[in-house]
């Protein structure tokens, strides 16, 4: 079996689609859309996008990292790669009813994080169109900005889920 180069694409059962960007004799490490850089066992399970194969040593770490950057901003809704915390890799969020007789809910807590992690993007892009928008005031961009800033505020109880803290929701601030 001939080994991936970095730059190769792969689709993932469980983490989606990624680039290659580090080969070890015993491991990929593949920087995935939605769930982050993950390692990968050189056997794991995965279909092959597009193979990298020539000289991967003239490629750096920095270069393949950027250009992923690049191409997320560009083709995504997605303006960063955001972490969940190791801690919470592989958890489940259960939801249980106050009604005993009712049945309990559980949800995989990557999935969860992804949905808060949209909303956070979508809010982002919202604010990005309040700004540019020609069609609002002065007062009424300052009116639906603060209508934002409150929803982050709203959303600082899952900041315990992010593995960055520069990448926590922040909300209006008492001073």
């Amino acid at each position: 079996m001939k080994l991936l180069g970095i730059g190769s694409r792969i689709n993932h059962p469980e983490y989606g689609k990624g680039v290659v960007t580090n080969v070890t004799s015993q491991h990929y490490w593949v920087t995935f859309i939605d769930n982050g850089l993950e390692t990968l066992d050189i056997d794991d399970n995965f279909e092959v996008i597009d193979a990298a194969e020539d000289d991967v040593d003239t490629v750096s770490f920095y270069e393949v990292e950027k250009s992923l950057r690049d191409i997320l901003k560009k083709w995504s809704d997605v303006s960063e790669v955001i972490s969940i915390g190791d801690k919470w890799k592989g958890g489940k969020l259960i939801m249980q009813p106050g009604d005993e007789n009712l049945k309990s809910s559980e949800l995989p807590i990557d999935k969860f994080f992804h949905k808060i992690t949209m909303v956070r993007d979508r809010l982002r892009v919202m604010e990005q169109k309040i700004n540019s928008s020609k069609n609002l005031d002065e007062q009424e961009k300052i009116d639906l900005q603060q209508y934002i800033t409150r929803s982050y505020g709203s959303l600082t109880s899952f900041n315990v889920l992010f593995k960055l803290k520069s990448q926590q929701f922040k909300g209006q601030s008492s001073k």
